[in-house]
């Protein structure tokens, strides 16, 4: 495996409180950065857990490298540990995340005890390549809250400002190669090798998701996986669906729908 980066971290909710027993990594998708993931921080925060997002490799304020290979994104996660020192009791990925985070489970299944999958990028076609680095090369070229909201006028404000944000902070080279060294992009094998409980919140084929038809049947063969889709919202639907997104999570963990 590639040598790790450290990654920075952003948290949210209390380690070391009696109710902040369980602790879960988000991770984000291409382009973006830990604190784009501010919703679902937030939410597993109010059902008393701590959630920590990180900034992956040639984003953010993340270390820059030469290796933008899915392997060297789980191998920063594989060395990302959790406050109390034991496996994540769950790690909720999003696209590029996602695939990441079905590396490394994969590889370490001690890693974490729960995986949740947002519209993970778990085999990227050649339309689908083409539709995200389109969407990549737009955000370059204005990378400004004013053209983020122009294109996402439904996006909460703090969507709208992180992505800018997002797209100010990231190495354009480092998506460019991500895209180039993972060519092709195909973690299938990672996925049918998955052993923990494992659930993908897909986006809405009817608007945009890089998670349905032969992939996803492909990907339930594997019995510890399942899938529910966010109706109406596109590749990131804590974004366009927040409520309904995070209403699927909440019947996908079961015990963890925040207190009131």
């Amino acid at each position: 495996m590639p040598a790790p980066l450290t990654l920075p971290r952003l948290a949210w909710g209390t380690p070391d409180v009696p109710h902040a027993s369980r602790h879960a990594l988000l991770v984000h998708g291409l382009g973006s950065n830990g604190a784009l993931m501010w919703r679902y921080g937030a939410w597993l925060a109010d059902a008393g857990w701590h959630a920590t997002a990180v900034d992956l490799r040639g984003h953010g304020t993340a270390p820059r490298a030469l290796d933008y290979t899915i392997a060297a994104y789980a191998t920063d996660l594989l060395h990302t540990a959790a406050p109390d020192g034991e496996p994540w009791d769950l790690v909720i990925g999003h696209s590029l995340g996602g695939a990441a985070a079905t590396v490394a489970s994969a590889e370490t299944p001690a890693w974490t005890r729960r995986l949740i999958l947002i519209d993970p990028a778990i085999h990227l076609n050649a339309h689908d390549r083409a539709v995200v680095g389109n969407s990549q090369r737009r955000s370059f070229a204005d990378p400004s809250p004013e053209a983020t909201r122009a294109e996402h006028p439904h996006w909460h404000e703090q969507d709208i400002e992180l992505k800018a944000l997002s797209a100010q902070q990231v190495s354009r080279w480092a998506v460019e190669q991500t895209s180039i060294q993972n060519d092709p992009w195909d973690v299938r094998d990672a996925a049918a090798r998955l052993t923990v409980p494992t659930h993908v919140i897909a986006s809405d084929p009817a608007v945009y998701s890089i998670f349905q038809g032969d992939l996803a049947r492909e990907t339930l063969r594997n019995p510890v996986v399942g899938m529910s889709v966010v109706t109406g919202a596109g590749h990131s639907p804590h974004r366009d669906k927040p409520e309904d997104t995070l209403a699927h999570l909440a019947t996908a963990l079961g015990d963890a729908t925040p207190r009131s």
